[in-house]
């Protein structure tokens, strides 16, 4: 048994409260549970709780055993004289304050209907690479199950969009620059994310602006700055190939003149491993070059944007005549333009978050809900992940179902959080004689 469970088991009073004693023998009634405290400190504020003939107010603290009170170091942390009631599962020793006090201590052992108890083993001793509540969802009403994936979509988003926020203010505030920065990590697409995010910090915005209407000039800087026109990498078939020569001249000239000594990254730090030409890192590259070339503004295109349509507008644009033709400087080998699918995914985890961040930021909530509304004209995704749901009663029609599954998977049913969960809560509680 986790400690988490406890905590439900608390919150919402699904235990046996006749003749409720303290491990010293008063009578005990619950007037308030108290709120779940996320900060630290004890886990229950503001609780209501009635000892004999007094009333208490003030925070309650939860362990499955009690002696889990000295193992934490509670003894010694003024924060917790304010616990008025020790909330445990076997009581193996009695706890005091800071200051010598003994507290009441209540055992929930016996008091937790058996029923309820052994869904939750189930649910926490489901095998590996299943959902462990597959076995009850028909019991689950529909409108459960989609607040659930509503929620869970609405964190995902709040999750990602609180990573744009903080970037955002080390960029000194600069939506722009912000936009430029999750659009290089977004062009990475999981195995190329963090060397294109650091490509965006060692290629600043301003530098890419003045160039930004000459195409050979915006590739030689972030081909240079990426480390794939490197003299002291230079192959014989660099050597033969004109455009190559004329981008690493371009950048020579540019790396003087902006100081870019030293801050770009080298070769090796990009993954071709196991990727087809269309997805290696110097393909993404030139399209995003392309985008630069043609969108002066990337955040106001991609705040304005009314749909989906439009969005996938402001992604096609052709990668020059050269990466068309080459996938790597130097070879040749057909390369596909930006795919939808691929479009769709920048829309994802790019446009979405972006939009939510800015929304939070001046006070738009209702802008929210317009940038989710997104998600819901896109197709939905399919992985390993989201397999876990295939035949399963939830709705996945859309990018807004697979993201809200893929929360719901990676943050409560892969860490067995199932208590926390509205659909964990509801097959508890459907399975507690105190229903």
């Amino acid at each position: 048994m986790r400690e988490d469970f406890l905590h439900y088991v608390w919150q919402q009073q699904y235990f046996d409260k006749q003749n409720l004693l303290t491990e010293t023998g008063e009578l005990l009634t619950v007037l308030h549970p108290g709120f779940h405290n996320t900060d630290a400190g004890p886990d229950f504020l503001n609780a209501r709780l009635q000892l004999g003939e007094v009333e208490w107010n003030g925070a309650v603290e939860i362990h499955l055993r009690a002696s889990d009170w000295h193992r934490h170091q509670h003894q010694t942390d003024a924060r917790y004289d304010q616990v008025i009631l020790h909330v445990v599962l076997t009581a193996d020793q009695p706890v005091l304050r800071t200051d010598g006090t003994p507290i009441p201590t209540l055992a929930l052992a016996g008091r937790i209907p058996l029923e309820m108890l052994h869904t939750y083993q189930q649910l926490q001793t489901a095998p590996p690479a299943t959902l462990p509540c597959a076995p009850f969802l028909t019991k689950i009403p529909e409108i459960t199950r989609l607040s659930m994936v509503d929620r869970a979509l609405l964190e995902r988003m709040e999750r990602k969009s609180a990573t744009v926020q903080l970037l955002h203010q080390q960029l000194d505030n600069d939506w722009e620059a912000t936009a430029w920065h999750v659009l290089a990590a977004g062009f990475g697409f999981r195995k190329n994310t963090e060397p294109l995010a650091r490509l965006a910090k060692a290629l600043p915005l301003r530098i890419l602006r003045r160039h930004r209407h000459n195409l050979l000039q915006t590739e030689a800087l972030l081909f240079g700055q990426a480390g794939f026109l490197s003299a002291a990498n230079e192959k014989a078939e660099d050597i033969a190939d004109e455009y190559v020569q004329m981008l690493r001249a371009e950048y020579e000239f540019l790396r003087h003149k902006y100081d870019l000594e030293n801050t770009g990254l080298k070769e090796h730090e990009w993954n071709f491993l196991r990727m087809r030409p269309a997805n290696f890192p110097t393909a993404r590259l030139a399209q995003l070059a392309a985008l630069l070339h043609a969108r002066p503004l990337l955040f106001d295109a991609l705040l304005s944007a009314q749909n989906v349509a439009v969005l996938e507008q402001f992604f096609s644009n052709e990668s020059s005549v050269y990466w068309r033709t080459h996938y790597r400087p130097g070879r040749a080998g057909k390369v596909p333009a930006l795919g939808r699918s691929s479009m769709h995914l920048l829309i994802t985890n790019v446009v979405v978050p972006l939009r939510v961040a800015y929304a939070r930021s001046v006070g738009q909530t209702e802008q929210v809900e317009a940038a989710l509304q997104l998600l819901t004209e896109l197709p939905a995704e399919k992985n390993h992940v989201l397999a876990l749901y295939e035949g399963l009663p939830f709705t996945h029609r859309t990018a807004a179902d697979s993201q809200g599954l893929l929360m719901l998977a990676t943050a409560y049913c892969q860490p067995l959080r199932c208590v926390e969960c509205a659909i964990g809560s509801r097959i508890l509680r459907h399975n507690s004689a105190l229903k």
